[in-house]
């Protein structure tokens, strides 16, 4: 025999003010006393742990009132808190705890704790926990006080849900359950999302409409900024390409700037140089040139003067009429033009040639007095002596004269060869200002281009502008493509320029886009889409939990039709022995389906649908359970028929048949023999006894043979101040009498 439930543990719980602890061996514990003790508290307590919710099931009107509410002698408590201990070492929950111990508790503001080993957890987790083991509060494993017919009072849903629990199908069952609310709930979520479709989709249509034109719009615009970057782009790099030439060139246009003002300024020093080096007889030279030409003229002057004055002096010799006073006067002038004419190198030529132009007129009018005068002097020799002499000394001027003439030619070619390095020192400046000049006029013209350039480039970042981005913004976005956009020819560039001016024709055919109703088609096409969405996975989510559903359904089917052949077999035998006869068979019902109305006939749509499911869901329900029976010597239109012993006498073969297909691994029940007469009492007791070598048993019971079979007995008082007392012994279990 199996020691499985441990013992229970009760502090503030109803009747039990004080911590009391019952501990249960195995076979069968029995707990006795008079009524109003509050012996089956000890049984709502552990119905309770098992996760019972509803608090009149408790035999209370609220939670509170499981809550020690006091007596005169001990004032009420404000929490109260059962425990329940499990051995689990041969691993019957599927928890890796060799002792499993469950706690709730419940205080007056109605907050429930729950607690599995010590650890908070949810009230659904033990539900589910205890659903596994087939421990739940569907199920007959607690059988409350007067509810020993409880299988016989019960619909045929019920019944069902009961042998479920007992064979451990309660697990698949509350996830069948949990599938059908969430596939109600997902139907009711589908229903809204269709409404709200078909509720947006009209406004939707509308809308497309007014947007439909700005589609293409959307569609030139891109295309557009297509064209324009690659447009801008390929001009953007070529201005650039071509400033950034102009930048060179004018780089290079300074550093030979540079070379021409040096070059352009050694020329000038040359040329200066030149100029320290012109001869000093410069001005001596052009004086003496002008001299030697003046003289000349005046040579040939006093020569022909000489001549006529030879002329006159041989008329005088034949005349014989010169007078000594005269020639002696012409003779003292011509020493005068001698003197003058030695001089003449070195004074000023324009008074001597006044001077001796003077003398000459003079002598001339001295000589054709004296020679036409009849009384000539004597010394017409001398003179004549003093004649020779000028002459020589003419022909020595002449000399002197022609020696000036070779230092003249001299100075000149020095000056000529003077000028010629000067002419060439000028043409250098010259030619390097002329460089200068045309450096200038070439630097103006790069300059020019690279304004122009900067111009159009500035251009194309207010087109840029124009066209709603930020020229930086664009450079960046653009830099990597810019070189490869260059290679555009002027043949592409203008089929590009044509397409965007037609595609900018065409977006003002168009019209601007109202934005508001942009935006409002766009928040429209969201929202239905994010419907659509909705409504594709709630249509998924239902068709995977009715998958689901399905699947359970089957196995619930499968395994509860097998146990209900083999229960079937065991209630009969139970019956008979409670009886001496008859017979009794638990049979399959199928759940009554509404009859279609006139009006649902006539839905169509989504209404259609959902009634269609509502019927696939009752199709889909699970047939409840019916009792077939028939008493020995006795005919039964109706349970309702039966006495109270016969209802607990069936109730009884009905258990017993359940627990021998699916033990469970304790049973608690309250005072369900207490209809039994003594020969049906021994035989229970006897049953009892059978079943206690797999089964532990909790039992509250007045009945003496019930009593004589248990292992331990409780007995339960009511003490002086109004609170429940435990009193224990321990039986060797009596053997009951096999009863025939």
């Amino acid at each position: 025999m199996a020691n499985f439930l441990k013992k229970l543990e009760l502090v503030g719980f109803k009747s039990f003010a004080g911590k009391t602890i019952l501990e249960f061996p195995a076979g069968i514990t029995a707990i006795v006393g008079p009524n109003g003790s509050g012996k089956s508290n000890v049984v709502d307590a552990i119905r309770w742990l098992l996760g019972e919710r509803d608090a009149k099931s408790l035999r209370g009107g609220k939670v509170e009132d499981l809550i020690f509410a006091g007596t005169p002698e001990r004032p009420r408590q404000g929490l109260a808190e059962a425990s329940l201990h499990f051995d689990n070492r041969d691993g019957f929950f599927s928890v890796d705890f060799s002792e499993i111990v469950i706690t709730r508790q419940v205080s007056r503001d109605g907050e429930s704790r729950y607690f599995l080993n010590k650890s908070e957890v949810r009230l659904k987790d033990l539900v589910d926990f205890f659903a596994k083991a087939r421990l739940g509060t569907k199920g007959l494993v607690v059988i409350t006080q007067g509810n020993s017919d409880l299988f016989i009072k019960a619909n045929p849903s019920e019944r069902r849900e009961m042998i479920e629990e007992m064979l451990g199908l309660r697990e698949y069952q509350i996830k069948k359950n949990r599938a059908e609310n969430q596939l109600k709930n997902t139907q009711i979520n589908l229903d809204k999302v269709r409404a709200l479709i078909e509720e947006i989709l009209p406004h939707l249509r509308s809308l497309r409409r007014q947007t439909g034109r700005w589609e293409k719009r959307g569609v030139l615009e891109e295309e557009l900024k297509n064209l324009e970057d690659s447009l801008f782009g390929s001009k953007w790099a070529w201005l650039s390409s071509a400033i950034k030439k102009s930048e060179t060139e004018l780089e290079n246009h300074r550093q030979e700037f540079s070379h021409l003002a040096a070059e352009k300024k050694k020329t000038e020093n040359h040329q200066k140089e030149v100029e320290a080096g012109e001869p000093k007889e410069r001005e001596e030279l052009r004086k003496i040139k002008n001299q030697t030409s003046e003289l000349l003229g005046e040579q040939i002057r006093l020569e022909k003067n000489l001549s006529r004055l030879e002329a006159q002096i041989e008329m005088g010799q034949k005349s014989a009429a010169t007078s000594e006073i005269s020639l002696e006067k012409a003779i003292g002038l011509v020493k005068k033009i001698k003197s003058y004419l030695e001089a003449s190198l070195s004074q000023d030529f324009d008074s001597l040639k006044n001077t001796i132009q003077a003398l000459i007129q003079e002598i001339t009018a001295s000589l054709n007095t004296n020679l036409s005068d009849k009384k000539t002097s004597p010394i017409l020799g001398d003179f004549q002596k003093q004649f020779g002499q000028i002459n020589q000394e003419l022909k020595e001027i002449k000399t002197k004269i022609e020696n000036l003439k070779e230092k003249e030619k001299h100075l000149e070619k020095s000056q000529g060869e003077f000028y010629e390095l000067f002419k060439k020192a000028v043409a250098s400046v010259e030619a390097a200002k002329q460089k200068i000049e045309e450096w200038d006029i070439r630097n103006q013209k790069i300059l020019f281009e690279k304004e122009r350039f900067e111009l159009r480039l500035e251009e194309i970042k207010r087109q840029i502008i124009q066209a709603g981005r930020h020229p930086n913004e664009f450079k960046e976005t653009h830099s990597s493509s810019l070189e490869l956009k260059h290679g555009l020819d002027s043949d592409e560039l203008r089929e590009i320029e044509g397409k965007i001016f037609k595609i900018r024709g065409d977006l003002a055919s168009i019209g601007d886009i109202d934005e508001s109703v942009l935006r409002e088609a766009k928040e429209t096409e969201s929202r239905y889409e994010f419907l659509k969405r909705e409504l594709e996975d709630t249509e998924k989510a239902k068709t995977d939990l009715r998958e689901l559903i399905a699947d359970l359904s089957g196995k619930i089917k499968t395994e509860f039709s097998a146990a209900l052949r083999e229960i079937n077999q065991e209630f009969t035998n139970f019956f008979h022995l409670m009886f001496g006869g008859g017979h009794a068979k638990l049979i399959l019902k199928k759940p009554e389906r509404a009859v279609k109305t006139e009006s649902q006939e006539k839905i169509e749509g989504d209404e259609k649908l959902l009634l269609e499911d509502k019927n696939l869901a009752e199709d889909e329900k699970e047939e409840g359970i019916d009792i077939d029976l028939s008493l020995p010597k006795k005919r039964l239109k109706s349970l309702e028929v039966l006495s109270g012993g016969e209802r607990s006498l069936v109730g009884i073969a009905a258990l017993f048949a359940m627990i021998s297909v699916s033990p469970p691994p304790f049973l608690v029940l309250d005072e369900v023999d207490a209809a039994l007469d003594e020969r049906n009492a021994r035989r229970f007791a006897e049953m009892l006894q059978g079943f206690a070598k797999k089964t532990q048993f909790i039992i509250i019971t007045h009945n003496r043979a019930s009593m004589e079979v248990a292992n331990v007995l409780y007995g339960v008082t009511l003490s002086a101040d109004g609170t429940s007392k435990i009193l224990s012994l321990k039986l060797e279990p009596t053997p009951v009498a096999s009863v025939k």
